[in-house]
């Protein structure tokens, strides 16, 4: 079964207050690029704590994060990507 995407989910990195950096800004202005570039609808997402969500998972299936470095630091954005993604999926 071939499927399409639907739209694309964009981390946001907010600080703990919730409150918008730096940082944030910038993948704000990533998204208002994309929107452009892009007939799906680009939504940014809470990615807060999802790193600290990934490296337990990992930890919990047998990796060792800790110190998180190239191919480790790889495995740890990608886990976060994943944990970013459920929580959109979860909430719709």
């Amino acid at each position: 079964m071939e499927q399409e995407a639907r739209g694309i989910v964009v981390g946001l990195p907010l600080s703990l207050d919730g409150s918008q950096g730096p940082a944030a800004r910038k993948v704000n202005a990533f998204c208002a690029r994309l929107r452009k570039e892009t007939d799906l609808s680009v939504v940014t997402w809470d990615e807060r704590m999802t790193t600290v969500e990934a490296h337990s998972l990992l930890r919990e299936a047998g990796k060792s994060p800790s110190k998180a470095r190239g191919a480790a630091r790889g495995k740890i954005d990608s886990a976060s990507a994943a944990i970013i993604l459920d929580s959109y999926m979860q909430s719709n």
